[in-house]
């Protein structure tokens, strides 16, 4: 999981952090407590093997050969229940937002809300509006308020309040202070849950695409598991995302050790413990395919969309025309490549038609 060990008893920092030149942001742990207490894999069998005389190819209808999909079928279905697994499952984020978009869609057209000023801008024949964000670069802030809005419709929408204990701040305090009673009985609001993830991006100096990997982990963590994420877990259970997805993500990873300074009331024993309990519940599985790091990378887009959370738009200059156009144009190169080498290693029947043969000569 990168060149670092996952879990470090060293009193001093990481490289990555050395490397820092400006001072992390304040701690928000106390404003944040107080603000928020005031508000009210099974492998299918493999197939007998069979002999070739066994094999009766004229009889038609008594035999059929099993295609590779059709015995690999069983594992497609058994991974679409789980978004962070299987690309064509749909993010469990966006179904849970659904609910509050339409009844605030639906308010707003019985008492005529009007949408007021527009503030997204379009692209028209003269002038292409492009955001700062892509896929491959995804743009940092934006992208960690879509996904700490997307942890804040997990709580609101939760199905029931299933934890673990080593998730629980009331048993695993992250703060030495006394947190009310009350904080722990009303749902964190959005900025509340982006001001801590922002507080750790910024001091461990992440990058947005460990946001996205984070919010992977996280819906993972909740299927496998089968627990929820509410207020009396959310915080650790995002702390044990973070930990995870930047040891994966980053080559020179954040140390358990950094986070005790940026929590300073947290120790590395408990870091150490909630990342075994973290990998374990993941049964280990801590690969991401790009098609689900796509998926949830768009599904963020349609997200910040319908909550009116707008990218930052600008217009498409000369210099940046040039840019897109030069990794088009490299991309399309790198494919030619791939497709010519496949041709090289084996041609299929749906490639016979086109491809030149010697003429044979007879002696």
């Amino acid at each position: 999981m990168g060149n670092t060990p996952s879990c470090c008893v060293s009193p001093n920092a990481s490289p990555k952090l050395g490397r820092r030149s400006e001072p992390a942001e304040p701690d928000f742990e106390s404003e944040i407590y107080e603000a928020a207490a005031g508000d009210a894999v099974a492998v299918a069998p493999a197939p007998a093997a069979v002999e070739p005389a066994d094999l009766d190819l004229g009889a038609g209808e008594g035999h059929h050969l099993q295609h590779i999909s059709d015995r690999e079928m069983p594992e497609d279905l058994a991974l679409e229940s789980n978004p962070s697994d299987h690309p064509r499952a749909s993010t469990i984020f966006l179904s849970k937002s659904q609910t509050d978009v339409r009844e605030k869609r639906k308010s707003n057209h019985l008492n005529h809300v009007s949408p007021g000023q527009l503030t997204k801008k379009y692209s028209s024949c003269s002038t292409i509006f492009l955001d700062d964000s892509t896929v491959s670069q995804p743009n940092l802030r934006t992208t960690i308020k879509c996904v700490t809005l997307a942890i804040y419709y997990h709580i609101k929408n939760r199905d029931a309040n299933r934890s673990l204990d080593i998730f629980d701040e009331r048993s695993h305090p992250l703060t030495r202070e006394q947190v009310p009673e009350e904080y722990f009985k009303h749902d964190p609001e959005h900025k509340f849950i982006y001001r801590f993830v922002r507080t750790l991006f910024s001091a461990a100096q992440l990058t947005a695409e460990c946001a996205i990997v984070t919010l992977v982990y996280l819906e993972r963590l909740l299927t496998y598991a089968e627990i929820d994420i509410c207020p009396t877990n959310w915080k650790r259970i995002v702390l044990g995302a973070i930990l995870l997805a930047s040891k994966v993500w980053d080559d020179q990873a954040v140390w358990n050790v950094d986070y005790c300074q940026i929590l300073k009331d947290i120790t590395v024993e408990d870091m150490n413990e909630m990342e075994r309990h973290f990998l374990e519940l993941l049964q280990f599985n801590i690969n991401v395919p790009a098609s689900v790091y796509a998926k949830y990378y768009f599904d963020l887009r349609s997200l910040a969309d319908d909550n009116n959370l707008n990218f930052l738009f600008a217009p498409l200059s000369k210099e940046r025309a040039q840019n897109l156009e030069a990794i088009s144009r490299l991309c399309e190169d790198k494919y030619k490549d791939l497709c010519k080498a496949a041709m090289r290693r084996s041609f299929s029947a749906d490639n016979f038609i086109g491809i030149r043969r010697s003429n044979a000569i007879l002696s």
